[in-house]
């Protein structure tokens, strides 16, 4: 499925009195923070993934506190983005906005053979082999277990089919998935969404993510570090929110949702993939999960009482060629503030 950029709703088409437009002095800023030769090289590897200060030192061999300052004059011009990952600070480029767009179209106009920008390529791609070595050997060590879950279940494509499925086809403009883990369902979704946020606790798990987002050329998302009970983002922003296969280990998983459901632009929606109630009491002592499975009603509730209206609950019980015997659930609730406006528009029987 390919989408153009007219395809997706841009934040700052409907909003000021020339929308769509940018102002003189708004533009000027624009080429000024860009229009210096090691700001354009850092502008132009942000646009392939998250960096760290260090790693862009690396990549240029300029020394940090100068790469420090170019980043925050690109910073207050609203071109990039800074968050923290415990000791690590990230930097991402906006996604986001005309500014956003204007940066896009310088890039598309540099050649792709300048001999300064194809260095910094191969430099970077070190970079992206490091992180993935690293990532490959925390999986490897981990592999098994891993392996052993999922024989207890339905196929993962028999799953991810049925997300597709129940998401449906319609590109929307912001994913935000909670728990990312290996940032599968940010692969997944790839060609459904404008730009994507995966938050996960284990750095570990987001270096993994990072590696695979790198090696599918997936440049419209990144991952972070974060508590699924206080997420470092701007509320009512997101138009899916997916919750996968994370709110077993939880021990208290209502105020997770309720921190999701905050996080819901209106008539937005969540998705929520877990196991059916079951007795596999090894998965609490060899996989740390809290919690053996949920109730479709228990869920159910718990979206109620967030504010959400449940729309569809998907039973994935296991085939009979199949080796495991856990059901997989997945629940789709949304933001009910569109929703309340639409019978009024639909009962004048206008268009």
């Amino acid at each position: 499925m390919s989408l153009s950029s007219a395809d997706w709703p841009d934040a700052e088409q409907n909003r000021g009195s020339h929308p769509g437009t940018l102002g003189l002095e708004q533009c000027v800023d624009v080429l000024k923070a860009s229009g210096e030769p090691t700001r354009l090289r850092l502008i132009a590897l942000l646009a392939s993934g998250d960096l760290t200060v260090s790693e862009m030192t690396e990549i240029l061999g300029q020394s940090q506190p100068r790469i420090s300052r170019h980043l925050k004059l690109l910073g207050e011009a609203g071109l990039v983005e800074r968050y923290q990952e415990g000791a690590w600070a990230y930097f991402r480029l906006v996604g986001d906005g005309l500014r956003a767009g204007l940066i896009r179209r310088i890039l598309a106009a540099m050649t792709p053979d300048d001999a300064v920008i194809e260095r910094d390529g191969e430099r970077l791609k070190a970079i992206k082999q490091a992180r993935a070595d690293r990532a490959q050997a925390y999986f490897s060590a981990n592999a098994d277990g891993w392996n052993e879950l999922r024989k207890l279940h339905v196929p993962e494509d028999v799953v991810e089919a049925e997300i597709l499925r129940i998401l449906g086809r319609n590109p929307f403009n912001a994913l935000l998935d909670l728990g990312t883990g290996t940032g599968r369902i940010l692969n997944l979704l790839s060609d459904r969404y404008r730009r994507g946020i995966g938050v996960d606790a284990s750095r570990d798990m987001l270096a993994i993510a990072r590696s695979r987002l790198d090696a599918s050329g997936v440049t419209h998302a990144s991952v972070r570090q974060g508590d699924i009970y206080n997420l470092p983002l701007e509320r009512e922003t997101f138009d899916v929110v997916t919750i996968h296969q994370v709110l077993h280990f939880l021990h208290d998983p209502l105020p997770a949702i309720r921190e999701a459901a905050r996080m819901l632009s209106p008539g937005g929606r969540l998705l929520i993939i877990d196991f059916a109630p079951h007795s596999y009491e090894d998965l609490r002592s060899e996989h740390a999960h809290a919690r053996l499975g949920f109730a479709q009603e228990t869920v159910g509730e718990w979206l109620t009482q967030v504010g959400l209206a449940v729309e569809e609950i998907v039973d994935l019980p296991p085939r009979p060629e199949d080796a495991g015997e856990l059901t997989v659930t997945l629940w789709l609730a949304r933001d009910p503030r569109l929703l309340i406006a639409q019978p009024t528009f639909l009962a004048t029987g206008t268009a």
